[in-house]
């Protein structure tokens, strides 16, 4: 099925609740551009969590659940997500999560450990809950720091503050 991970874990490690000032259609809108356009855009550590390696960089790397697998979020996944979305909004959204780290040292980009995250989103009306589960890897980026970066990057998209936090466990 679209959209949906027929194998998301049950035991998550992160859950948060929110609620939405727009429409679940418009989010969705919102969240499939969002993380299209930090796929493969280099932050600085900082940028997302206290970092606990100096002079580092994360890539973000997303895609979205069909089924079994995962799909790249490219522009053609993208506009075929968005055309979907804009007929019927998801119920449920999966995606998948790679974060390629990197330490900077004398101009060289070294490679280290990755870490792999699945991210479900629930809609309801007027709310929305996201559950994060850390499938391997460091966690040079927690579950929460996840959470902050996708809520802040939707606000910075938006004109005004469409999405509040509720609770987060």
């Amino acid at each position: 099925m679209l959209g949906a991970y027929e194998n998301f874990p049950e035991n998550v490690h992160k859950t948060a609740t929110f609620a939405i000032s727009t429409s679940n259609k418009k989010l969705q809108q919102l969240l499939i551009q969002l993380l299209k356009e930090v796929n493969n855009k280099t932050f600085n550590l900082k940028e997302i969590t206290v970092p606990t390696l100096p002079n580092s960089s994360v890539i973000f790397e997303f895609g979205i659940a069909e089924a079994n697998n995962f799909n790249y979020l490219d522009d053609e996944e993208t506009n075929k997500m968005l055309r979907i979305v804009q007929g019927r909004p998801f119920e449920i959204m999966d995606f998948y999560c790679a974060l390629k780290y990197y330490k900077m040292q004398n101009s060289k980009k070294t490679p280290l450990k990755f870490d792999y995250y699945m991210i479900r989103l629930t809609f309801d009306k007027n709310l929305v809950r996201m559950q994060i589960f850390h499938e391997r890897g460091p966690r040079y980026i927690s579950p929460e720091d996840i959470i902050n970066f996708v809520v802040n990057e939707i606000t910075k998209m938006s004109s005004k503050k469409i999405i509040k936090t509720l609770n987060s466990s």
